[in-house]
């Protein structure tokens, strides 16, 4: 956790083997979203964007507890390099808490970097963390069933 200016920050980041182009595009395609923005025990998740800077996403996270609703718009992209976008849920709160992730080329690989600034408290970055890691795996193996597939 970094904490700049008492404001609670998380990084989390992995390696992938994929090129940044297509797990770039990946962000802003809502089946492909819907596939693996499932941290946890989410079963499934029902995915809108507007992909454009001012555009906005909600992503609906169905749980066994029940649904959870995300919301933001997109502050940048610069494909195939970054995005930012807001994010606002029952957990993050909705005071547009700000998610950045950084597709950086190493190769035939991508290290993907998510940070997520402006969270409410210091618990909402341990279980922010743990649901961003989740979803960094979650990837990880689409793309190794995918090229697996052939």
């Amino acid at each position: 956790m970094n904490a700049v200016a008492n404001v609670p920050t998380l990084t989390v980041r992995r390696e992938i083997a994929a090129p940044a182009a297509e797990l770039f595009d990946a962000w802003l395609d809502p089946a492909k979203l819907s596939a693996w923005m499932r941290p946890g025990d989410t079963q499934n998740a029902d995915v809108k964007v507007d992909p454009r800077v001012g555009g906005e996403f909600e992503i609906v996270m169905h749980t066994p507890k029940g649904s959870v609703p995300h919301t933001g718009a997109y502050q940048e992209i610069t494909r195939p390099r970054r995005l930012v976008f807001t994010w606002n849920s029952p957990y993050a709160g909705n005071h547009g808490s700000l998610v950045t992730v950084d597709f950086n080329a190493k190769g035939r690989s991508t290290e993907i970097v998510i940070t997520h600034e402006r969270l409410p408290s210091a618990e909402m970055v341990t279980a922010h963390t743990g649901g961003w890691t989740s979803i960094l795996e979650t990837i990880v193996r689409a793309y190794a069933e995918q090229r697996a597939a052939g």
